[in-house]
């Protein structure tokens, strides 16, 4: 009997926990109320702000209370563009401009958009990584529903009364520049959770992982592996429909409508 291996240990333990104590708090959407339904709210940029572990900067944006004398603070997606003291404006009559939130049936076609709810009032679930964006390919207005080009390349259909922000997520190009050295990779991950360093299964021992051990680094059993399998010997390729390397132009989901 060998040991548990990597992926059985990311279970229920604590050291595999994400690493949340710096971190500024949930990034959302204003939670769906009155104004937005039926007119707009506006709000100010108090702050842009580097979450940790978060790729994207984040907004602070202060909203005044509809119902009671004081002022809601929300964390919003910063866009490209974004500035401390701007104006955001919020609600089905609001106008098409970067870093407003509008529902997508107020959204022409063609338009820009990132942090895109899935249903209405979950608050932000498409589009939120940084310089990543969706755009509005057509409205059915007989169905009541929009359909969208997500970052993957992959077509959405979702409700026309979900809420999007309009533009690019800030942030884009992050990766463009390379990590260049170790120490690098690890303050990258320090604040995110506990997968760096990749150990590879063929440079482990056989107690270690079904792949290791060998005189030679090698898997000695096909790399595939079936999704029933006990979860010790549950590595590699798992219920791979297909194997190899990807040849010929890769088929997104623009090209084929």
């Amino acid at each position: 009997m060998g040991k548990y291996i990597k992926a059985q240990r990311k279970g229920k333990s604590p050291i595999f926990q994400s690493h949340s104590r710096l971190r500024k708090g949930a990034v959302k959407l204003r939670a769906i109320d009155y104004a937005e339904k039926h007119g707009y709210i506006r709000g100010v940029v108090k702050e842009i702000i580097h979450d940790p572990g978060r790729g994207a900067p984040v907004a602070k944006i202060q909203f005044l209370n509809a119902y009671r004398f004081k002022r809601d603070n929300e964390l919003m997606l910063a866009t490209e563009g974004m500035y401390t003291g701007q104006y955001i404006y919020c609600g089905k009559k609001a106008t098409l401009s970067v870093g407003n939130c509008l529902p997508l049936n107020a959204v022409p076609e063609g338009t820009i958009v990132c942090n895109v709810e899935a249903r209405l009032g979950d608050r932000g679930a498409f589009a939120r990584g940084s310089g990543t964006f969706a755009v509005v390919v057509s409205h059915d207005d007989d169905k009541g529903t929009t359909r969208l080009r997500l970052p993957s390349g992959g077509k959405k259909t979702v409700s026309s009364l979900v809420r999007a922000q309009i533009g690019v997520v800030a942030g884009g190009g992050r990766t463009d520049k390379p990590l260049l050295k170790a120490g690098n990779a690890y303050h990258k991950y320090a604040v995110k959770r506990n997968c760096w360093p990749k150990v590879r299964g063929v440079a482990m021992n056989p107690v270690e992982h079904p792949h290791g051990g060998g005189n030679h680094q090698h898997i000695g059993m096909p790399s595939t592996c079936g999704k029933e399998r006990p979860s010790g010997r549950k590595c590699g390729l798992i219920g791979a429909r297909r194997t190899g390397r990807l040849r010929g132009v890769k088929k997104t989901g623009q090209d084929k409508d």
